[in-house]
């Protein structure tokens, strides 16, 4: 038997049997018996393999999600110690570190101010308690920006690398848990705030809240340093701050002062595509693009002459490619002549950054917004005419999320 152990198709064989039998009924400690019964061990890359190996078989996302709080449960404990964390963790501003950091301190929170004031809470209502307790949920609600990081820095690589079912499982618990702050926050705010329900809701989510500290810390931060490339790490640390952090804040960012010195050199350009600050495209993806959009813009440059306009399927304003090249103030009839002139004066002299219009025209309420085009110096390069028609928009009631149908 123990040859079989060994044997990695059998091991990810058997740990998908086990993550099955709890979609099938078995509970939670049945499982754990059999899972001490056949192993000591299991890696962070069996995971991933064995959740991606399940979705592909057809078993939804759904249902790999239901099962992620006794994914938790289970592996507890049994993580192979070869996944012990690397030098990155302690690293002082590395994304690894900021993201353990902010794992002990939500658990401090949860520890020290959460439990203690939800315990007395529950021997008798206290003014004072009361507010501890809902101060401390509204500093828990600083997870967003955790959870924010880890899908929309982390998750992009991991799929790159083609894994892809854990990012999907992890993002569906993380959106039920902020669901489940927000009542909780709800109850808390309740006139009628019944203390019983409030204890429920509350552990429920500071459970699932532990279960996710335990799989970041056990499994997606050793795969993501098992995986990543340390250009990968500079990219995602480069873009770190914009989503902000939770409940603490690095002293210092983590950069390399000389990517050349460290062997990395910056992305190289791919042949024929146009490189943005983020992403590239190629010519024909950009112009597609820019057609596609639901108005239209012009680019007039620096010499005020007419260098582009979208080529969109409903036009506002009819303009023929024979603009090209024109100064703009010939474009114009002449009782607005004086206004654009005075408007891109105001754009070059830096009185301005923008200025907008609107007109009524038919059955259209026409939008019209003037930008100053300048480069990451300051200086002017042109301006930008947006044109729509926001009549659609503005009759808009109530809400439609994305996920309605």
């Amino acid at each position: 038997m123990s040859e079989l152990i060994n044997n990695s198709e059998f091991r990810q064989k058997k740990l998908k049997e086990l993550i099955k039998s709890l979609h099938d009924g078995k509970t939670v400690d049945e499982v754990k018996g059999e899972f001490e019964k056949h192993f000591g061990n299991v890696s962070t890359t069996e995971i991933s393999q064995i959740e991606q190996a399940l979705i592909k078989e057809g078993l939804a996302v759904e249902e790999v999600q239901r099962l992620c709080d006794v994914h938790a449960s289970v592996f507890k404990g049994s993580i192979s110690e070869i996944h012990s964390k690397k030098d990155h963790s302690r690293i002082e501003g590395h994304p690894v570190h900021t993201f353990l950091a902010e794992n002990e301190a939500i658990e401090k929170l949860i520890e020290e101010e959460i439990i203690p004031n939800l315990d007395s809470l529950l021997e008798g209502f206290n003014n004072n308690t009361y507010l501890l307790l809902r101060i401390a949920f509204d500093k828990l609600l600083e997870i967003e920006h955790h959870y924010s990081r880890k899908e929309y820095l982390f998750f992009p690589y991991l799929e790159k690398h083609g894994i892809t079912a854990p990012p999907k499982v992890m993002w569906g618990v993380d959106d039920e848990i902020r669901a489940e702050l927000k009542e909780v926050i709800s109850i808390l705010n309740s006139p009628d705030m019944k203390i019983d329900k409030l204890d429920q809701k509350a552990r429920a989510v500071i459970q699932r809240i532990r279960d996710m500290i335990f799989k970041e810390d056990n499994i997606l931060l050793p795969l993501m340093e098992e995986t990543f490339t340390f250009y990968e790490w500079i990219k995602i640390d480069e873009t770190t701050s914009e989503f902000g952090y939770t409940l603490i804040k690095p002293s210092r960012s983590w950069k390399v002062e000389d990517k050349e010195e460290e062997g990395i050199e910056d992305r190289p350009n791919l042949v024929g595509e146009v490189n943005f600050d983020a992403g590239s495209m190629t010519p024909e993806e950009l112009n597609a693009m820019l057609n596609t959009l639901p108005l239209d813009l012009t680019f007039v440059d620096k010499d005020d002459k007419v260098k582009y306009f979208t080529q969109g399927k409903e036009r506002i304003f009819v303009r023929p490619k024979t603009i090209i090249g024109r100064e703009v103030s010939l474009c114009h009839p002449p009782a607005s002549v004086g206004v654009v002139e005075e408007i891109i004066n105001s754009f070059k002299t830096g009185e301005k950054d923008h200025e907008d219009f609107w007109i009524k025209s038919g059955n259209k309420f026409i939008y019209i917004r003037y930008f100053a085009v300048r480069n990451s110096e300051g200086e002017y390069l042109g301006t930008l005419e947006l044109t729509q028609d926001i009549k659609p928009i503005t009759e808009l009631e109530g809400e439609k999320r994305l996920v309605s149908k």
